[in-house]
């Protein structure tokens, strides 16, 4: 189940707002700038499947947003629990980071906690299947897909180079939730 939780950046037992309600939450979101809608999930696709299976199920999507945003590279993350790198992939994306270019993430199956931090607060976002983010550049974020992920997201770019970090250095992600099992 998708939920947005938000703190204070100072303080994460000051919890501001939350809410598992879809509409809810885009409506929390849309006013930071923070693109989230639901898209319809295809259902044969699980936790490991093969990157050309997944964008061609979603293809008609994926030249829309491309269309929209401009957005020039496009890639597929599918991690399963067994996956030899995992615990790498993880940590590579749990420090604070910003990328010079929109970043857009459709979940397609599993789950992954996103977290921004912007406007003096902190903003969890747990994306599910069917759940479909897109961060402005520059936003302050990290993301956590778990210690044992199982999960499947497209991943758009303005980027020709795709996914391109610029860690902060700030140590805040250490402080707030993680995705554990």
């Amino acid at each position: 189940m998708s939920e947005i939780r938000i703190y204070t950046e100072t303080d994460m037992t000051n919890l501001l707002f939350t809410s598992d309600n879809k509409k809810r939450i885009a409506e929390r979101l849309q006013p930071l700038g923070i693109r989230y809608e639901q898209w319809q999930t295809a259902d044969a696709l699980s936790a490991g499947a093969d990157s050309e299976q997944v964008m061609a199920a979603y293809q008609p999507d994926i030249d829309r947003l491309k269309a929209e945003g401009g957005y020039q590279t496009v890639d597929v993350i599918s991690l399963t629990a067994d996956h030899p790198q995992k615990d790498e992939l993880r940590q590579k994306f749990l420090s604070e980071h910003t990328h010079s270019e929109d970043e857009v993430r459709f979940f397609v199956a599993g789950q992954g906690l996103f977290t921004l931090h912007l406007e003096g607060k902190v903003v969890e976002i747990l994306c599910t299947a069917g759940d479909l983010i897109s961060v402005p550049a520059n936003t302050r974020h990290w993301f956590d897909m778990g210690p044992e992920p199982e999960f499947i997201a497209i991943r758009l770019f303005n980027n020709p180079q795709g996914w391109v970090a610029e860690y902060t250095g700030s140590d805040i992600a250490s402080h707030y939730n993680r995705l554990e099992d």
